[in-house]
């Protein structure tokens, strides 16, 4: 991986280019919490996906994740921080304006970054994020200590030890995510704020998905959004679904 400063803080990406006719349309994913680039867009074959179609993609390890930089402090990750990552990747690599994709809690700060920075999204795709993305956890209560704690049999939440469980498979820093889980916490996006988003914007989120919330209320925020179901699919299972896929490509050939 590649790996640059921003703000001082140690940032990991890769930068694809397209395998076909360059769309000259590039598209930056973001992951979601406990997962790297690596978990959420290469090994569910996004990146051959996206760059199949003609795009540039690039992916990064948000701060406290995978190779980028741990901290430790939760105020580093404040969502603005992290939105602010994305755009100096974009300035670093001289890419002005671009698709923007993140899933989870990657999708909180893609709106975040979309907020920050109308005329750089030229769409914004949510994915894994319905309702909670307008609600102050997103994260569940209790995410820091089942982070915390030493032994992941004593964690006795079904939903927290599944976390704990996903972040041990990822071989993250487990005390870089406590101080991601409290930093973020509390950070909702404001429903009128939502409704600012000029950038086309579609919303997917798996049916048995019980940490997204459910996504229709978001077709009353924004202005422009396409709302999918992705069948059968809870969190975890819904991000390298073909469902998902193809709502994507749909959507990026369709949006101006």
């Amino acid at each position: 991986m590649e790996e640059f400063l921003s703000d001082g803080v140690a940032i990991a990406y890769l930068d694809f280019m397209p395998l076909v006719a360059d769309k000259n349309e590039p598209i930056i994913l973001i992951h979601g919490f406990a997962s790297t680039h690596a978990v959420n867009w290469l090994f569910t074959q996004w990146v051959k996906t996206l760059t199949e179609d003609g795009r540039r993609v690039v992916l990064l390890d948000n701060r406290g994740h995978g190779r980028s930089q741990k901290l430790y402090d939760p105020a580093a990750y404040n969502l603005d921080a992290m939105a602010e990552d994305v755009a100096r990747l974009m300035d670093h690599l001289d890419i002005k304006r671009a698709d923007i994709m993140g899933y989870s809690l990657g999708a909180r700060i893609a709106a975040v970054f979309t907020l920050i920075h109308p005329d750089r999204a030229r769409s914004l795709t949510l994915g894994g994020v319905g309702s909670s993305l307008t609600t102050p956890h997103m994260l569940p209560r209790g995410l820091a200590e089942a982070m915390e704690i030493e032994r992941i049999e004593d964690i006795e939440d079904p939903g927290l030890k599944i976390f704990r469980g996903f972040a041990e498979s990822t071989r993250s820093d487990l005390k870089a995510l406590a101080a991601c889980a409290r930093g973020a916490a509390g950070q909702g996006v404001a429903p009128a704020a939502l409704s600012r988003i000029e950038a086309p914007v579609l919303v997917c989120v798996g049916t048995r998905d019980d940490v997204a919330g459910d996504p229709h209320p978001l077709a009353k925020l924004f202005k422009d959004v396409h709302i999918v179901d992705i069948p059968g699919r809870d969190h975890n299972r819904a991000v390298g679904d073909r469902v998902f896929k193809q709502a994507v490509l749909d959507f990026l050939a369709q949006r101006p």
